[in-house]
């Protein structure tokens, strides 16, 4: 993603967000909600989402918002929307979801729309909750936004609230033996925002797991675990060769275009501009 300072973004607008996060961030529950989260071996959880924005090579205007929902715990593909979104907001760094959110809302609605009985249970999110320079990041938004328990997933550490990778950082990570293993990601303030968790055996890169929105560290760490076939977890990694090999291979970028796969059809059908999308704040 080619990154635009908080320069091309006017000062307003700035401040605009940091309202709008704060404002929302007072809705985070973070803890279990659901009935699922506290029944033995989860035996009511059936269906886990995954979302994405993947950005075609070279524009970090155009771009692939999806939507996979997996089976859970088979992890059998369910419903899969992809969609090729104009990007406009520019990035800047602690307002990623104004930039991406509003089209993952956009997804979870349509599927709500199309697919009901298909709604996820809970979503595992390309990014940060709670670990966030103002406690409020990507999975945050949307998990409040559209009311659905969600989990941060992250392959890099941000670096907030003194959480720095340092030789201490690196001598965590090592100590990480196998697939399962963790260890507390412990701000300067004495909070613990996350956790660092090795995801499979064959990777030694951990991921940086964070609550979203209704649903406790514990069980999100729990979650993305057993959803882990590789180092990504298959919600959020299912999309990707998808997205990069064959999508965008297919379509022109910006083109409106949804293809919404089901276990029996593929539909196509025209979409509307996705700039005439409402963006919160």
């Amino acid at each position: 993603m080619a990154k635009m300072g908080p320069k091309a973004v006017p000062p307003a607008t700035l401040r605009r967000w940091e309202r709008e996060q704060a404002r929302l961030r007072a809705a985070v529950v973070p803890e279990d909600t659901e009935r699922w989260q506290r029944e033995p071996g989860w035996a009511g959880l059936q269906r886990v989402g995954g979302v994405d924005l993947s950005y075609v090579k070279g524009d970090d205007g155009s771009a692939c918002a999806s939507l996979v929902v997996l089976s859970y715990p088979g992890l059998e593909v369910l419903y899969e929307d992809y969609r090729m979104v104009a990007v406009s907001a520019p990035y800047v760094a602690g307002f990623l979801a104004f930039r991406e959110v509003p089209f993952l809302v956009e997804s979870v609605q349509r599927l709500e729309q199309e697919k009901p009985e298909l709604r996820p249970q809970v979503l595992l999110v390309d990014g940060n909750g709670l670990l966030h320079q103002r406690g409020f990041g990507v999975a945050c938004h949307l998990g409040v936004l559209t009311d659905l328990p969600c989990v941060g997933v992250a392959k890099n550490l941000l670096h907030v609230d003194g959480l720095v990778k340092d030789e201490l950082h690196k001598e965590q990570i090592r100590s990480l033996q196998k697939k399962g293993d963790t260890f507390p990601l412990t701000g300067t303030s004495g909070a613990v925002l996350g956790m660092a968790l090795r995801s499979c055996n064959n990777s030694y890169k951990p991921l940086y797991i964070s609550v979203g929105h209704r649903i406790c560290l514990e069980t999100a760490v729990r979650l993305v675990k057993s959803c882990c076939k590789y180092r990504i977890p298959e919600p959020i990694r299912t999309s990707a060769p998808h997205v990069q090999n064959s999508y965008l291979e297919m379509y022109p970028p910006c083109t409106s275009l949804l293809v919404t796969t089901t276990p029996h059809r593929i539909a196509k059908a025209t979409i509307p501009d996705p700039n005439a999308s409402t963006r919160p704040g």
